[in-house]
Order: structure tokens, then sequence, then C-alpha cells
């Protein structure tokens, strides 16, 4: 748990979505309840699939782009975005002592090459010969899974100039929460002076939604908002890169720059995910930043998946907060895993900045209308298999 220390504003923003890229694109977005759910692609499974970007603007050499797998071109150009909105590009010396923290995936898997392998297995004199042979030629040998997640940090630095200290965390929605977490703890104990952190997932994978089907977490056939898709439901993968830059309130007012907004707290837990454990330690996190809620004055950003039984306890839990309006994510621009509690931030950010929560796509209930003004966002992520995240947001007046 974060709390206390020096006040850490959010002084940029990098998103890039199914709904567009940017702050602005999708502030209208949601203004508008627009949504982007593909229920053709990769059918019967929904994905929300990256919207046309221009991988010029935040990636100008081909070279560069064509050495990185979708999710970390995705994870490069949004943080290029909060770069630039944060007025860090072109600054060595500020560069050099940014420090950054990114929540990444174990990279992607070459569909054709293991089609191939499998296919050749079955034809091949001596299997095991073949196989070593085909892994050592057709994969690339000198990298494994911890390591591909390194490469989207690697990236930025090259492409961006991002050269302070780098720390890469994984394990899906979990590493969201903590690199965040500890990006904030870092910052307010004068550790860091300034903070990039994000991420950037690919869900228009056909490995990722076989591993996810697998365990039956993928939804099918029709795209539903988060709160109905009921027991049989699952989360609808959106492609999305999300970063924050975060830095102490004297730095940013050092080098003249403004607040978007305040990152007050931020927490991870992790459950045994026994019956009611989720609904328990949310309401433990919720207890840790209670006191400094205003009534009628705050709202949430839900990270829920529409995965059961996670959706369900994570429901429950919000249900005892009936007076507080809730917004989900995953009905805005799908589930993004890894990166998806900062894009919830930065959702949240948005919306504190402009004082006022946008309208709902779910049924009425737990996403009521707010017709007052908004100023504090309880930011919750709760990972479809572990994991337990919490932050709060703030308008800084």
């Amino acid at each position: 748990m974060t709390d206390g220390g020096r006040e850490t504003w959010i002084t940029g923003i990098g998103i890039v979505s199914s709904l567009g890229e940017g702050v602005e694109a999708h502030w209208q977005a949601f203004l508008a309840g627009r949504t982007n759910a593909d229920a053709r692609k990769l059918a019967p499974y929904i994905v929300h699939p990256l919207a046309p970007v221009d991988l010029d603007k935040q990636i100008p050499k081909k070279g560069d782009q064509r050495q990185m797998e979708p999710w970390q071109r995705i994870g490069t150009y949004a943080a290029g975005l909060a770069l630039d909105d944060a007025k860090l590009k072109g600054n060595p010396a500020l560069l050099a002592h940014t420090d950054m923290i990114v929540a990444a995936g174990g990279g992607e898997r070459d569909m054709a090459a293991d089609s191939a392998i499998l296919t050749g297995l079955t034809k091949a004199a001596n299997p095991a010969v073949y196989l070593n042979e085909r892994l050592m030629s057709d994969i690339r040998p000198t990298l494994f899974l911890a390591q591909l997640s390194n490469l989207l940090a690697g990236n930025i630095s090259i492409v961006h100039g991002v050269t302070g200290s780098s720390r890469t965390f994984m394990g899906e929605e979990a590493a969201g929460f903590d690199a965040v977490r500890i990006a904030l703890a870092r910052i307010q104990a004068g550790q860091s002076e300034i903070a990039l952190v994000g991420g950037g997932f690919n869900a228009e994978r056909e490995d990722a939604i076989m591993v996810f089907e697998f365990a039956g977490h993928n939804l099918r056939g029709e795209f539903k908002p988060v709160w109905q898709r009921g027991p049989q439901g699952g989360f609808a993968l959106g492609s999305l890169g999300a970063f924050l830059v975060l830095e102490p309130r004297s730095h940013a007012e050092a080098r003249g720059i403004g607040p978007i907004a305040r990152l007050a707290f931020s927490t991870s837990q992790r459950s045994d995910r026994k019956p009611g454990a989720i609904t328990a330690m949310l309401r433990r996190m919720w207890e840790d930043l209670a006191p400094r809620l205003t009534p009628g004055r705050h709202a949430v950003i839900s990270g829920a998946t529409g995965t059961e039984p996670a959706t369900s306890e994570e429901r429950a839990f919000l249900s005892e907060h009936a007076d507080v309006p809730v917004r989900a994510t995953g009905n805005l621009v799908g589930h993004g895993l890894e990166p998806a509690f900062v894009m919830s931030i930065a959702i949240a950010a948005i919306a504190v900045k402009r004082h006022k929560l946008f309208p709902s796509i779910d049924a009425p209930g737990i996403e009521r209308a707010m017709d007052g003004p908004l100023s504090q966002v309880v930011v919750t992520g709760t990972g479809h298999w572990h994991g337990e995240g919490m932050a709060l947001v703030e308008a800084v007046d």
C-alpha cells in the first residue's frame, strides 16, 4: 500500500484503444456512449480491436516497427503519447532520469511457425530431433518468455530515449496493480523524481484466445455489457496501450507543468480466492482510503473483467456502496490484462480533470447517473484469476 509522502501528480496520459488515440478522442467516445466490440474477426469470440493508428507518428523508424511484436508497438506508441502529453519529448536531461515501470506479458506466439512444427512433427522420422531443430531455427532461441516481457521497456528506451531505471512486472492484471503501486511508492518516498508507468496488450491474437478459452474465460456470441454477462459470461479482450507520467508536485512545478489529476493512493493485494474472499479483500482496501472520500463527489471506475466468480464478487462489494456510481472500463475498451489498471486510472484522471462522470452504456442500477461534480474516483481492479488492486485519483483544483 502507498499512502503519504510527496504529493504525486499525473502529468501525462498516453492511451490508445478500440476507441482511438489520445485523451480527447476517448473522452468524446465516452460522452457518446460509444464502444467498438467486434463479434466477427475472431468469431465466436468478442474482441475490441485497435483503432487505426499511424505508427510513424510515435515510432518513426520502419526498422524499429518491424522488429516489434504488435503488443510492443501498441505500448511504445502509447508511451510516446504520454511523454508528449507531459512535455518530456526532446528533453534528454529529463528523459535521462525518467524511471520506467512496465506491466507486460510474455510475448506472442508465432502461430504459423507453431502450426508448421506440429504438422511436421507427425511425419518426422525422429520427432525429438526434428522438434529440437525446429525450435532452434524457427523460434528465436536467445529469448525465453521472461525476457520477451522486457522488450517493451527496451523499445521505449530506444525509440523515445527514456534512460532512467527500468522495471518490468509480469503476472496479468496483478502486474498492472504492482507497477502503479511501486511507481507511486518510489515517488512518495523520494526515490524517483519522474516515472513512466504502463503497458500494452494485443487482443487480436489467436494464441491468446486459445489459452483463455481453455479456462472458459472468453465472451462468446454477442457483446454484452460487463454487469449483464452473468454466470456464463467472460471477458471481451481489448487491444490497448496505456501509460502515465507520474511526478511529485514540486518536480512538475519546477519545470512549469500543471497536473491532470492527483494519484493519492494505490494498493495491490492477493486474496486466496475462496468464496467471498474477493469481496472481503476489496472491502479491506476500501477501508484504507474511505476516510479520504468526500460524500457525493466520488465515483468508481471498475476494471471488472466479466469473468466469474470474480465479477459477481466485485459487484457484491460495490452493492455495499449503492450510493456511489460505477463505470466499468470493460464496457468501453475491453479487457487489456496487464495495462488494464493503468487504463482505468487514465480514464479516472480524464474524468476528474473535467469534474464530470460520463454516461453509462450498461443497464440502470449499479452504473447509475451522477449529476453533481466529480472530484474523486476510486479505481478498482479484480484479476480474472488472481490479484486485486485499488487506487484513488483526485482532482487538483
